[in-house]
C-alpha cells in the first residue's frame, strides 16, 4: 500500500507533466509522467528515500525531479508547480481528462474560442461554434458531446484497483484496535466490482466511540462528513466516500450479507424467503408467523437455511447464481494461489521501468514458476517498441539469465502489434522462435465493428500467435471499448486454440467479466496477465483474479494455472 505522501509527490508530477504539455514542452513530460508513475506505485514509502538521500535511485527520478521531490515532502508544496499553474486557466487542465482532446486541441480552443473549461466547452459545442475551427467539425463536436458525458459519468466512481489498497489499509488499521472483535469490507468492494462507488466497512465492537474516534482521526480523511455511535463517514483525500458502521454480534451475518448486495441478488433472496412466511433483512432471517430468527450470526447459516449453497460475494449479482446454488451446481472459483505464472509484462527493452533479471526475482519471490517477457514491438514508437534485431538480442539475454537464475523459468515473448490489415509488425521468421507471441490493437479503435473484429480473426490466423491482448481495448473510466464481434473471436479463438487474455491492470480488466463467463461458455481458455511495466505491478495479478471470479472462472479455464511443462505442450 503506498503512503499518503507517495500520492502526493505522484499527483504533484502528474500535474507538471500536464501542464508541460498544455505549454507544448517536448520529452520533459514524459519524463515527468515516468517519475510520477513508479512512485505511485511504490510499495515503499518515498520518506525512507528521502531520509537515506538517495532519491535518485528511484527509477526515472534525475537530480531536477529530486529536488522537487525534496521541496514537497519539506514544505509540502512546490514553488514549480504554483508558477506552472498562474500560466493556464484552472480548467483547462480538467479538460485534459476528456478523451479524444490533446494538449494541441485544448490549446487552439481556449486560444480561438477562450474555452477555459468544461462546461464552456459543452456549451461551445452545443452551440456549434467548434466546427468552423481549423482541424475541427460537425463530427469533432458530436465526438465532444460524447466524450464529456463520459467523463461526468466516470467521475463518480473509482477503479478497483485504486481503491481496494486504500480500504484494506483503512480496515488493517481498525482491525489493530482491541476495541475491533470482527471487521469487513461489504458493499460492491467486496463483490470486486472493477469500479467502486464508495465503500461500507462494518464491525463488531463493545467500544465503538474509540473506534470512531480513531476512524474520523485517520490520516487518509479529509473531512468528517458524520460522526455517531454506530456509524460515521469519512471523505478520503481522495475523495472517496467510507461509512463505517457498529453492528450486533447476533446479526452481524446478516448485515453483512445485505450491505454486501448487489440490489438484485438480494430481492431475490427476499422472494425466497417470502415464499416461506420469512422475512430477510439486514437484522436476520425470521420467521414472521414464530417470529422467531432463523439466522443472523453467520452469513452461511442465511443461505444454507435458504435452501442454497454458500455464494461467494463477488457471484451476488443476480447473473444465474442463486438458480445454481439451488442446483448444487455453483462454479469453484479460482483462487490468486492457482496462478503458476504471468505471460504478458514489459521491461527496460521497451517501456518498463525494471531489468528482465529484475522482473524474474520479483516473480520468483511471488512464487512464480514461469513468466513471459512480452515487450511491445517495432511499430509501437511511442512505448519504445523492438525491431526484429533487438528482440533476438533480447532472447540472447533471457537464455542467459535462466541460466543465472534458479527457480523460475523466462519466457521469451512480444506483444506485437495488429495493424489495420490484422498483419502483426513482427516478421514470421522471429514469431517462430519466441515462446509466446501476445497480439494486440493500439490504434485505430473508432473504426467499425466489421474493420476491428476483421482485424483480430486475421491475426488470430497467424500461426504463431498464442494469446489475444486486452481484447475489446478498454481503458476504465477513459475509454469504452472497441467496436467488436465476440463472438466472432470466441468462435475462432476455440477453433484455432488461441487464449484470450484478462489484463489484469486496473484501468483494462479486460476481458470483463461477463465476457469472460461469455469465453468460459465457449470452451476458450483465457490467461490471466498483470501486463506489468515495473516490479511493482505484479501484484495487479488479484484484480485479474477478481475479475476472473465474477465471471465465473474456474481454475481448470485459466492457462497459465498450468505448471510449465503442461502450459508448453499447449503451447
Amino acid at each position: 500500500m503506498r503512503s499518503v505522501l507517495n500520492k502526493k509527490v505522484a499527483d504533484i508530477l502528474f500535474e507538471i507533466a500536464d501542464l508541460l504539455e498544455l505549454k507544448g514542452v517536448q520529452f520533459k513530460p514524459r519524463a515527468y509522467r515516468r517519475a510520477a508513475q513508479n512512485i505511485n506505485n511504490f510499495s515503499e514509502d518515498i520518506t525512507i528515500f528521502y531520509e537515506n538521500e538517495n532519491l535518485e535511485d528511484i527509477e526515472g527520478v534525475g537530480k531536477s525531479i529530486a529536488l522537487k521531490i525534496k521541496e514537497i515532502i519539506e514544505t509540502g508544496s512546490l514553488k514549480y508547480l504554483k508558477e506552472l499553474r498562474q500560466e493556464f486557466p484552472q480548467g483547462l487542465q480538467e479538460m485534459m481528462d476528456i478523451q479524444g482532446l490533446g494538449p494541441k486541441s485544448l490549446m487552439k480552443l481556449y486560444n480561438e474560442l477562450n474555452i477555459q473549461n468544461i462546461d464552456e466547452l459543452e456549451k461551445a459545442a452545443k452551440n456549434q461554434k467548434i466546427r468552423s475551427i481549423e482541424g475541427f467539425g460537425e463530427k469533432s463536436e458530436e465526438n465532444i458531446l460524447k466524450n464529456i458525458e463520459m467523463y461526468k459519468k466516470y467521475q463518480e466512481r473509482f477503479l478497483l484497483g485504486d481503491i481496494l489498497p486504500i480500504a484494506e489499509n483503512i480496515e488493517k488499521k481498525l482491525a489493530n484496535l482491541k476495541e475491533v472483535k470482527r471487521i469487513d469490507l461489504a458493499g460492491s468492494i467486496r463483490r470486486k466490482k472493477e469500479t467502486i462507488g464508495d465503500v461500507d466497512i462494518l464491525i463488531i465492537s463493545p467500544n465503538p466511540n474509540k473506534v470512531m474516534d480513531f476512524f474520523t482521526e485517520l490520516e487518509e480523511a479529509k473531512r468528517v462528513v458524520s460522526k455517531g455511535h454506530t456509524r460515521s463517514t469519512i471523505i478520503t483525500v481522495e475523495n472517496l466516500q467510507v461509512d463505517l458502521r457498529v453492528v450486533e454480534k447476533e446479526s452481524y451475518g446478516s448485515a453483512l450479507q445485505y450491505f454486501t448486495g448487489s440490489k438484485e441478488h438480494n430481492i431475490k433472496l427476499r422472494s425466497i424467503a417470502l415464499k416461506k412466511n420469512w422475512k430477510l433483512s439486514e437484522y436476520g432471517l425470521i420467521d414472521k408467523d414464530l417470529t422467531e430468527t432463523i439466522a443472523s450470526e453467520n452469513e452461511a447459516d442465511i443461505y444454507k437455511a435458504l435452501g442454497l449453497d454458500y455464494i461467494e460475494p463477488e457471484l451476488r449479482e443476480d447473473r444465474g447464481e442463486i438458480e445454481a446454488a439451488q442446483e448444487g451446481k455453483l462454479p469453484t472459483l479460482i483462487k490468486l494461489d492457482d496462478i503458476k505464472g504471468d505471460l504478458h509484462m514489459h521491461t527496460k527493452w521497451s517501456e518498463g521501468s525494471n531489468t528482465i533479471e529484475e522482473m524474474a526475482q520479483a516473480a520468483k519471490e511471488i512464487g512464480y514458476q514461469y513468466i513471459a517477457i512480452c515487450d511491445h514491438a517495432e511499430t509501437l514508437q511511442v512505448a519504445s517498441g523492438l525491431s526484429s534485431k533487438e528482440i533476438r538480442e533480447q532472447m540472447n539475454e533471457i537464455d542467459e539469465i535462466n541460466k543465472k537464475v534458479e527457480g523460475i523459468t523466462i519466457l521469451s515473448g512480444i506483444e506485437a502489434n495488429i495493424d489495420a490489415e490484422g498483419k502483426l509488425d513482427v516478421k514470421n521468421e522471429v514469431l517462430k522462435d519466441l515462446d509466446i507471441v501476445v497480439a494486440s490493437i493500439h490504434s485505430g479503435f473508432k473504426n467499425s465493428e466489421e474493420i476491428m473484429t476483421t482485424r483480430i480473426l486475421n491475426a488470430m490466423h497467424n500461426d504463431y500467435v498464442n494469446i489475444i491482448g486486452h481484447p475489446t481495448g478498454r481503458l476504465l473510466n477513459k475509454r469504452e471499448p472497441y467496436e467488436v464481434n465476440l463472438s466472432k473471436i470466441f468462435e475462432t479463438a476455440a477453433d484455432l486454440g488461441i487464449f484470450l487474455e484478462l489484463n489484469a491492470f486496473p484501468d483494462r480488466l479486460d476481458l470483463s467479466d461477463v465476457n469472460c463467463r461469455a469465453a468460459k461458455d465457449n470452451d476458450i481458455l483465457i490467461t490471466i496477465n498483470t501486463d506489468s511495466h515495473h516490479k511493482d505491478h505484479l501484484r495487479y495479478m488479484k484484480y485479474g483474479i477478481a475479475t476472473a471470479r465474477r465471471g465465473w472462472l474456474e481454475k481448470k479455464d485459466v492457462a497459465n494455472t498450468l505448471i510449465l511443462k503442461e502450459l508448453k505442450k499447449l503451447l
